[in-house]
C-alpha cells in the first residue's frame, strides 16, 4: 500500500517540516542578509503607500506579484552568494560573474517593482 497523507516521510508531516525550514530561511535572511531586510522596508514602503493612492485591485495585486519577486529573487541570490562563498572561499572569476548575475537578477526585480509601483500609482 503507497503512503498515506500522515506518513513520518511524506504528506503533512513532510509540509510541516518545509514550513518550519522555510521559516528558518526568512529568520536568517533579516537576522544576516541587509539587503533582504532593506528590501523588506521597500516592499512594507510601497504596499502601505498604496492605501493614499487611488489604485484598483488590479494595480494592488500587480505591485504585490511584483514586491514578492523581488523578495524571492533576493533570497535565491543571497542563496547563490552564500553556496559560492563555500565552494570559493579565494577569489574566482566564474564566482564573481555568479554573484554579479545575482545582483543583476535583483536589480531587474528592483527596477520591475518601482515601475509597475509607478504605472500603478502615478499613471
Amino acid at each position: 500500500m503507497g503512503k498515506n497523507s500522515f506518513s513520518k516521510s511524506g504528506g503533512v508531516v513532510r509540509l510541516f517540516k518545509a514550513f518550519k525550514y522555510s521559516m528558518h530561511g526568512f529568520a536568517n535572511a533579516l537576522k544576516n542578509e541587509a539587503a533582504f531586510r532593506q528590501d523588506c522596508m521597500l516592499v512594507a514602503a510601497a504596499l502601505i503607500s498604496l492605501i493614499f493612492f487611488d489604485v484598483s485591485q488590479t494595480g494592488f495585486c500587480l505591485v504585490l506579484g511584483a514586491s514578492a519577486l523581488l523578495l524571492i529573487t533576493e533570497l535565491l541570490n543571497s542563496a547563490v552568494e552564500e553556496t559560492v562563498n563555500i565552494c570559493a572561499p579565494e577569489f574566482h572569476p566564474l564566482a564573481k560573474r555568479a554573484k554579479d548575475m545575482g545582483s543583476a537578477a535583483v536589480f531587474c526585480a528592483l527596477v520591475n517593482l518601482v515601475a509597475i509601483w509607478v504605472i500603478v500609482t502615478l499613471l
